[in-house]
């Protein structure tokens, strides 16, 4: 070997321990890797930064917006729960979890169809009275192995279509995954249907601050448009098909009070005044086409900061705030103060009156509505504190069915080639914050930045292997190796090389890594590349022995409580299964001459 390619391996056998060490997160390990290679010579100063305009960076970070805009607009939760409804056993339940997000996961990029579900388990964990993790880890799975079954459902695809068509001329199209991608996720969800039970019974998350608030009797009103289905609907039926998550404790007809029990027939035009927890209110208020009172009142100093964005906050009514013994009418809220009073909760008494007409009270916990610069300002003012933070979407509009429009239409014009994916997914992304369908406060939260920051930095550094011509070496080390195995044999290497790198340096940067050294590999075997790039994707997409090899893993490591040692348990034989059927799947599929 040269210096620069004995260079570029130690430099990547560097990162490598440094990615196990754990002393540095991912992204800063990266920058580091970047550093060095331009300190050694390998990577070109004018080259350093060209990551951050790759097509990858591009699709990830664009995906994760579209993703969070889906998951805003509540409707898988929403189509969800009316299934759940029918469904009682946990088995099924966690069928019905593992394969919506799975089948979710080929659509959007895997991490945030993950995220999109991570609620409705939660919800159903609560019915069925059992721990999350039942669910959460499966669902992590399921969403990996979804992902592999097009373009954009995972790091991994961008990154090998991208070496095959630096090779071909020709990259992989959205659902050339399909094929091998289809049939590891439906054999992943019958394993997971059954060995779930691996998984200790007894893990928990801890509480955060804002869960141990605890506070969940929260009164709001809303007014039943003309499009709700609640108009006809008897006051029992409407709390049934809620599963009782919320409850009416009045209702106002025109300028009358109207007695409330079980048989009282629900008019439009009538204003519920309804109580249950922040999240319970908020999805029956959007699923039934409900008007919150309060939300499209006018805040005065909103028309004076029109790039300001409105959220909502609690807070709490100290003793010596102007709020107690008033009601939100007599204070005029909305006109002195620019901001709305759209939910109250007092501990020990249920609230039946209007939120305008209720008298406040030291210790009520109330959500006020308004822009977000002025919030801290007014409720200074107003004598109140504000409470842990915790996300509230009571308040917040929602856009139904304008992301998933807009996801659809992307996907077509990927899946046709009209256009290429990058820009299909960003146009995509643009528009759900232009349209108003994801605010850019939340467009920005949903991108994971140090994803993007690796991804950017890496690119460059795993360019060495190839500039340098150390692939080319390995590469040829690998395929004396494999020149004894059948050609089975040379494929399921490469997956389980990828498969056993990809805890330790993270998929994207195995996939980096690894796609270059496995398409020279099927060179010198006289191969052709398709095969060996599907199986590395396949193998750096498949991590199911540690919570650091998948964002996917991570994001569900703390909300389900485990520990290092719960993954290896479900995920060892599922890693198992997938070389077996993933071979012969790949080989099927991308025959090698």
């Amino acid at each position: 070997m040269t210096p620069p390619q004995l260079l570029s391996i130690a430099l990547l056998l560097g990162m490598m321990v440094l990615f196990i060490w754990g002393r540095f997160r991912y992204d800063v390990t990266a920058i580091l890797a970047l550093l060095a290679g331009i300190a050694l010579g390998l990577v070109k100063p004018d080259h350093a930064f060209s990551g951050f305009s790759d097509d990858i960076v591009i699709i990830v970070g664009s995906a994760l917006v579209i993703s969070a805009a889906i998951q805003r607009s509540g409707l898988i939760e929403r189509a969800l729960a009316g299934v759940t409804r029918r469904v009682t056993r946990v088995r099924s339940h966690l069928l019905l979890l593992t394969g919506t997000v799975g089948i979710a996961s080929g659509l959007v990029k895997n991490v945030g169809a993950l995220a999109m579900l991570m609620p409705a388990a939660f919800q159903i964990a609560k019915k069925d009275k059992t721990s999350p993790s039942v669910f959460l880890m499966p669902m992590s799975f399921a969403s990996l192995l979804g992902g592999l079954t097009t373009l954009v459902g995972t790091s991994p695809n961008i990154i090998v279509s991208r070496v095959r068509e630096q090779m071909t001329g020709k990259p992989f199209g959205m659902f050339d995954y399909l094929p091998t991608g289809v049939g590891l996720l439906v054999a992943g969800l019958v394993f997971l249907r059954f060995g779930y039970r691996l998984l200790p019974r007894d893990r928990r998350a801890a509480p955060t601050m804002g869960e141990a608030l605890d506070i969940e009797g929260y009164v709001t009103e809303a007014r039943i448009g003309p499009d709700s289905q609640a108009i006809g609907e008897t006051v029992a039926a409407f709390v049934e098909r809620h599963d009782e998550d919320v409850t009416i404790t009045g209702v106002d007809r025109g300028d009358l009070h109207v007695s409330v029990d079980g048989a009282l027939t629900l008019q439009e035009g009538d204003t519920l005044i309804l109580s249950g927890d922040p999240a319970a209110l908020e999805r029956v208020i959007a699923g039934d086409a409900l008007e919150l009172a309060g939300q499209d009142r006018d805040v005065p100093d909103a028309k004076d900061r029109e790039e300001d964005q409105i959220g909502v906050v609690e807070a709490v009514v100290t003793a010596g705030s102007v709020l107690v013994g008033q009601t939100a009418s007599r204070m005029r809220l909305q006109q002195r103060y620019g901001v709305n009073l759209i939910a109250v909760s007092r501990a020990g008494q249920r609230l039946t009156h209007k939120l305008g007409e209720t008298a406040l009270r030291n210790g009520d916990v109330i959500v006020l509505q308004g822009p977000l610069s002025l919030l801290p300002e007014r409720m200074r003012d107003l004598g109140s504190l504000p409470l842990a933070e915790r996300a509230l979407r009571l308040g917040s509009s929602r856009r139904g069915w304008l992301p998933v429009v807009i996801l659809a239409a992307a996907m077509i014009a990927t899946a046709t080639g009209y256009v290429p994916v990058a820009v299909a997914f960003f146009a995509a992304a643009g528009l759900t914050m232009a349209s108003g369908a994801l605010p850019l406060r939340e467009a920005y939260e949903g991108v994971e930045w140090p994803i993007l920051i690796m991804l950017g930095a890496l690119i460059p550094v795993s360019d060495t292997l190839r500039t340098t011509g150390a692939s080319d070496v390995i590469a040829t080390g690998l395929a004396h190796v494999a020149a004894t195995l059948p050609p089975w044999g040379a494929v399921a290497l490469i997956l389980v090389a990828a498969m056993a790198v990809t805890p330790f340096l993270n998929n994207a940067a195995t996939v980096l890594v690894m796609a270059p050294i496995a398409a020279v590999f099927a060179h010198d075997l006289g191969y052709r590349p398709e095969a060996f790039l599907i199986a590395t994707a396949i193998g750096a997409g498949c991590d199911f022995l540690t919570p650091i090899g998948h964002q996917c893993n991570t994001l569900v490591f703390g909300p389900g409580g485990y520990r290092f040692g719960d993954y290896a348990r479900l995920g060892a034989p599922l890693s198992l299964l997938v070389v077996i059927i993933g071979t012969p799947l790949v080989m099927w599929s991308w025959p090698l001459q």
